[in-house]
Parts: C-alpha cells; sequence; structure tokens
C-alpha cells in the first residue's frame, strides 16, 4: 500500500507544479513580488562600504547606489562628461598666487599657487531613513533595541547641508579613517595634512572623546563654509583633474550623526558600522545585509527629483536608450544581490530567467559568443532563440606584469637590468595570453594609457618599439631578439654566471585552483623560452599585500581601473611618490625616474591640448624603453542581458548605473515560465514502474494474508 501511496504524492506534485506561476526549479525562497526588481549576485562579502574607504568594483556596486558625490558623468553622453548630481551647478574656480591675491586674465600655470572651487549644492535633499537621526536613540541603546536589524528602530530622516561634505572630508584627512586616498589629498587640498596630524594629537590625548566631536571641535583650512548651500575648497597649484575626485563615493556628504550612532559601544560589539550598514542619499538604501546570503537595496523613500537623460550620444535614441527619458528616477523598486561563489551556477541561471544580466566566463563563451570569419562578434543561435542581448567594450582598465623596481636583479635603471626587462617583456606572449584566458577578449598594451582616454595612440603611432616592430602591421619581435638581449644583459642562454645555471626568478601570487594552474604553468613557459626558472610563490591576500607593500615581491601580476577619464589617473601609476613600498601609493612596480616624474607634475595641471599630448608621448616612450611592467593587455568587456533589462548602456565611468535601468517583470515572468517548463516523462516512467513493482507486490501479498488465514 506504501508504494500507491508514494505514487499518488508524486502525481499531486506534478498536479500542484502545472497550476502554479512558480517554476519549480526557482532559487528564490520567497517571492519578491511583482514589483520592479534587479535580480544579480555578489560572490564575496564587500570589506568596506563607507565611501572614505571603499576603492574596489564590488564595494562600488552597492555604495555607488547608497550615496552620491557633487557630480556625476552623464549616462548616454560621449566623451564622457560631468554634470551636476548634488551640486547646484557646475563649480568656478578661481586661481591665487602665492600672497593670496586672486589672479584674472591671461594666467600662465606658473603664477597659480593655489585653486579654489567655488561649489554650490541643491536645496531641499534629504537623507535615506536611519536612526542615527532620532539623537534620542542615542541615548536610549541598548534598551530600545527590537530584532537583529538596525531598521527595526524608529527611522528619521534630515535636510542636506554643505556641513555634511565638509564633515566627509574632515573624515578623509583624519588617520583613524585609514582612507586610501589621503596620502593623494594631502598633495593637494590646503591643511589636509595639518588637519591629520592635529586629529592623531587629539585622539591621543582625550582616547574617550568620539570620532564626530574630534572631527566637529577643528577645522580644516582649505575647506569654508560659506552658508548653508555654499562652501569653498581650496588645493595647492592647479589641477584640473580634482572635479574628477569629486565625482567619486569618497567625497559623498556623510551626517555626523552616523558616526556618533555608530560610536555606540552597544552597536560596537554587534559589529553594527558605518563600514557595513551605510547612510547616504542616494536612490537606494541597503535594507538588508547578509553576507551569507543576499544583499537587499530598496528604494529610497526620500530620494531628491532626479530624471532620465532627455539626450545622449548619436545612436542612442535608435538603440532605445531614450524610451524612458525624462521619467523620475530610479525606475526600479530594488536590487536583490544573491550570494554566487561559483560562475557555472551563476550562468545556469541566468539562461533559466532568474538573473537579469551576465558577464561571459570562459566556461560559458562558446555557448554565448560567436566570431565570424572576419573577426566580428556575434551571438550564438541559442541566445538569440532566447532574446538576449549583448554588448562589448575595450574597459579603461589595464592588467600588467610587474617587475619590482628595487629587486637586486631585476630593479633599477642599469642598462643590465633593462634589458632583462626588455627581454623578458618579448618573451611574455600576451596576445597568446588573450587568447588562450580571456576567449580573445582584450587588446595587447602598448603602454599605460588604455584605449578611450586622452594620451592613447593607436597604429604605429602607439607602437611599443621594444616588444613590437611594425611591419605590415604589428609583429611581436622574435625570441632570437629577446636573447639577444638576455645575453648584453649578462645572462647568456639564460645562465646565470654567479651559479653557472639557469637563471631563477620569482613571481609572486595570490591565484590557486585549477583554471590558476593552467595560467601559472603558461607563464613558467613563457619564461622557459629564455631558459629561465620561474618559480611561483603561492600566498593568501593578506600575506601578499604585505609583500607588495614592504617592495619584497620579486614580479606580480596586477590591474588598474580608472578613476576618472584622464591620463593622469595611469601615469601616476609610474610617479615615482606613488611608490607604494616607499610612500605607501599606488606605484607597486615602485618605478623610479626623474624625467618622466618631472614630465607628470607638468602634465598633471594641463587641460587636454596638443602640448599635453606631446608629453605624454615622451613619458609613455620612457616607460616603454624602461619597462618597468610587461604591458599586458586592456580587456573587452563582454556583457549579456535579457529583453526585459532596459537602458543597459556600457559607461565604463559611470558607478551609478543601476537608477537608470527599467525592468519589465511581466517579460521576466513569461520567459521563466517558457524556459522552465516541468519535464514530465521521468515521473510518468517513474508512475508505471511503481505501478508494475505493485501489481506483484500486491498479489503476494493477498497470497499471504490467505495462506495466514488458513
Amino acid at each position: 500500500m506504501k508504494l500507491f501511496r508514494v505514487a499518488g504524492l508524486l502525481f499531486l506534485m506534478a498536479l500542484t507544479s502545472s497550476c502554479s506561476d512558480t517554476p519549480l526549479n526557482s532559487p528564490y525562497v520567497e517571492k519578491s513580488g511583482s514589483g520592479k526588481v534587479i535580480y544579480t549576485s555578489f560572490s564575496e562579502r564587500p570589506k568596506h562600504l563607507d565611501p572614505a574607504k571603499a576603492y574596489s568594483s564590488n564595494e562600488y556596486a552597492i555604495i555607488a547606489q547608497t550615496y552620491e558625490p557633487l557630480f556625476q558623468y552623464h549616462y548616454l553622453k560621449k566623451p564622457y562628461q560631468l554634470e551636476p548630481l548634488l551640486a547646484n551647478e557646475m563649480p568656478q574656480v578661481h586661481y591665487y598666487d602665492a600672497e593670496g591675491t586672486r589672479l584674472v586674465g591671461k594666467i600662465d600655470d606658473h603664477e597659480i599657487a593655489y585653486s579654489e572651487y567655488q561649489l554650490s549644492i541643491k536645496p531641499g535633499i534629504k537623507f535615506q531613513p536611519h536612526p542615527s537621526f532620532d539623537l534620542a536613540l542615542h541615548k536610549a541603546l541598548p534598551k530600545t533595541w527590537e530584532g537583529k536589524s538596525i531598521y527595526d528602530l524608529p527611522l528619521k530622516t534630515r535636510t542636506l547641508t554643505v556641513d555634511d561634505f565638509i564633515y566627509q572630508i574632515k573624515r578623509l584627512a583624519d588617520p583613524a579613517t585609514q582612507s586610501p586616498i589621503a596620502g593623494l589629498m594631502a598633495n593637494y587640498i590646503v591643511g589636509f595634512a595639518e588637519f591629520a596630524n592635529q586629529q592623531s594629537a587629539l585622539k591621543k590625548q582625550f582616547p574617550d572623546v568620539t570620532k564626530s566631536q574630534r572631527l566637529k571641535s577643528k577645522s580644516l583650512e582649505g575647506v569654508k563654509k560659506i552658508n548653508e548651500y555654499f562652501f569653498s575648497i581650496r588645493i595647492k597649484g592647479k589641477y584640473p583633474q580634482f572635479i574628477n575626485w569629486l565625482a567619486m563615493p569618497f567625497f559623498s556628504p556623510i551626517p555626523w550623526e552616523a558616526d556618533e550612532f555608530y560610536s555606540h559601544p552597544f552597536l560596537r560589539e554587534k559589529n553594527i558600522t558605518l563600514d557595513w550598514f551605510p547612510v547616504g542619499t542616494g536612490p537606494f538604501y541597503l535594507r538588508e545585509n547578509n553576507p551569507n546570503r543576499r544583499m537587499v537595496l530598496t528604494k529610497n523613500p526620500h530620494f531628491h527629483a532626479d530624471y532620465y537623460p532627455s539626450d545622449g550620444h548619436a545612436g542612442a535614441k535608435e538603440k532605445g536608450l531614450l524610451n524612458d527619458a525624462g521619467k523620475r528616477l530610479p525606475l526600479i523598486d530594488q536590487v536583490i544581490f544573491s550570494l554566487e561563489k561559483e560562475s557555472i551556477p551563476y550562468w545556469n541561471k541566468f539562461l533559466q530567467g532568474y538573473y537579469d544580466a551576465s558577464g561571459v566566463s570562459s566556461d560559458s563563451f562558446d555557448q554565448a559568443v560567436n566570431f565570424s570569419a572576419e573577426g566580428d562578434v556575434g551571438l550564438t543561435q541559442r541566445m538569440i532563440d532566447r532574446g538576449i542581448g549583448l554588448q562589448t567594450a575595450v574597459t579603461t582598465s589595464t592588467y600588467y606584469f610587474g617587475f619590482n623596481m628595487m629587486d637586486e636583479v631585476l630593479g633599477g635603471r642599469s642598462e643590465k637590468t633593462k634589458k632583462l626587462r626588455q627581454a623578458i617583456s618579448i618573451a611574455v606572449d600576451f596576445e597568446e595570453y588573450i587568447s588562450i584566458f580571456q576567449n580573445g577578449r582584450g587588446v595587447a598594451a602598448q603602454g599605460i594609457i588604455p584605449p578611450g582616454i586622452f594620451g592613447h595612440l593607436a597604429g604605429e603611432q602607439g607602437m611599443n618599439p621594444v616588444v613590437y616592430a611594425w611591419q605590415d602591421g604589428l609583429q611581436r619581435r622574435s625570441i632570437t631578439e629577446a636573447k639577444a638581449l638576455l645575453s648584453e644583459a649578462g645572462y647568456p642562454k639564460g645562465v646565470d654566471p654567479a651559479t653557472g645555471k639557469p637563471l631563477v626568478l620569482y613571481f609572486d601570487t595570490m591565484d590557486s585552483g585549477p583554471d590558476s594552474k593552467a595560467r601559472l604553468n603558461w607563464f613558467r613557459k613563457q619564461f622557459n623560452k629564455l631558459n629561465i626558472q620561474l618559480v611561483i610563490r603561492g600566498t593568501d591576500y593578506n600575506r601578499f599585500q604585505e609583500k607588495m607593500r614592504t617592495g619584497s615581491a620579486q614580479m606580480f601580476m596586477w590591474g588598474w581601473n580608472a578613476d576618472y577619464p584622464d591620463p593622469e589617473n595611469f601615469l601616476f601609476l609610474l610617479y615615482g611618490k606613488n611608490a607604494k613600498a616607499i610612500n605607501g601609493g599606488e606605484n607597486a612596480a615602485n618605478y623610479q625616474n626623474a624625467e618622466f616624474d618631472r614630465l607628470f607634475e607638468q602634465v598633471s595641471t594641463m587641460e587636454n591640448t596638443p602640448e599635453r599630448q606631446a608629453l605624454i608621448n615622451e613619458m609613455v616612450s620612457i616607460a616603454q624603453q624602461d619597462a618597468p611592467w610587461i604591458w599586458g593587455f586592456h580587456p573587452k568587456a563582454f556583457s549579456l542581458y535579457h529583453g526585459w533589462y532596459k537602458n543597459a548602456h556600457p559607461n565604463l565611468m559611470a558607478n551609478n548605473k543601476t537608477k537608470y535601468i527599467n525592468i519589465d517583470p511581466v517579460q521576466r515572468e513569461q520567459y521563466q515560465q517558457q524556459w522552465n517548463q516541468p519535464v514530465y516523462w521521468p515521473l510518468v516512467l517513474i508512475l508505471l514502474l511503481l505501478a508494475c513493482l505493485a501489481i506483484p507486490a500486491y498479489v503476494i501479498f493477498r497470497r499471504i494474508e490467505r495462506s495466514t488465514a488458513l
């Protein structure tokens, strides 16, 4: 009889599933409703959600939606163009000489001692709902604590003022914050370094005083409040790129109440901090934060008036990117980030319609993308049948293989070490790397500046003559030439004269796992072309970072995404004063070249002119010859998105793109129903099998029953 019960249960399950609107394979535990929701994922917990500290793409996926700086990049215009966000208008910039006299008329750059940015903000903007704005609640904790989330507490808001911007700049300067841009800003904002020293002294002198009390008690010389909606920032010299920094989350306003709220011992014990629970003015707030399961951004009920752009680049209208022109932002209600540690499960759920957009990993590349005989990129028929779209773009990023210029074997600027680096640069074939490990999604770099950024030159003009020659196009120099350079470096046939054995070099990396093993073996083969033995030193993240900070790594591979669309943001990666092991900057190779540095300081104050281009060309040439990096490649981003995911646009500078996305939930539900139909034939087969087993079993049971009765 039990077999019949099982069969009945299976039949009931099949009947129930056929009547349900939710497919059996839906990965969502609870239904999120019929609102406009973006479904995406995260693979690891963001380390920082405090805009003064955050500096990586997975962190910006959250904080750029919850915080807002003064300016933003226009979503649809090319080239990239800044526009006001929290600012009421673009800044007025005034120049002053060393005596503080304002300069007018035609001004030579060498006359400028200070630049002053006059900034105004939009009135009436409110912060997201948050308990920190209830000052009485600060004192009432922990008695008022209910539930597990800070959003179970009473929520309030208040109006944004310039004090919130000034307070955040003070936070950047405060050594206790440990902002990654503090060192850079100390070079520019007047009084920044002095304020930092002052705060360090105050913290030692008054250890029980809260951070907000410390910061509010002192002024920062270069930042002045004019009134509730106007303030100024004075910087040293002329630095046109400063406005780009004002468009980054670092300069988003922070209310002092948030720091005061999170300083409560009860919250600190629970590890509830500003670094994990943001308080901003953005279109969304972080309503749920469970790093072991999911993170949820919810529409900010107090979000200010902000509208989808009504103009864009040529072709924007034809691509449907202006269909929502003039509509109030954001266009969706929620963003749900689910934890996905592996790419294959994410890809399968994307195909099933449970994620809205996806990158293209190596595992799924052949399923998604076709290359024509002419090299054109297109979608496979399978993707076309599902109504999936494709976007491609060469990113404003660079991945490079770095040499530690402090190393005795590879570093320095002697002819011997320079030729050794040049020989290795020729041998490590990054075109092959792109083909094997990137599925062709990349462009071999010729220098430090990627395509799409002023200063980048294409073709023969931009070629790296150390590694390539121009012969009916770009041609990598031969291994024979690399071996000749190696001999000139003092290592004939790759042999170290000190040992009589092949030269041994060390590559420090955080890579691990099967995919990494293939990549690391490939690097060994590249060095083996020169008879150089490459030793891989694998390590964890913290140990690797420590090696980079101390300059003890010999070779490494790293990447850089543009913070803003200016060549200075890449050239500074080789600026001597930014050497990581010396000054804690982003010059991970610890490269030092006085002429390069002199040109950098000149270029960093210039507008984009032919004169600036000429100086950049000199800098690129110097770096190509010195070869502190193997220049690596600039990745090509491939993005797939479903038909219900509207307004997708590859703006590589805009971090706050989520507010522009629109969702058609009805189209998504129809797709999920179409592509997740239950397969019933295995169930029918099981039922038939159970029936076949049940009949003989029932006959035997009745016989036993009769014989027992007799």
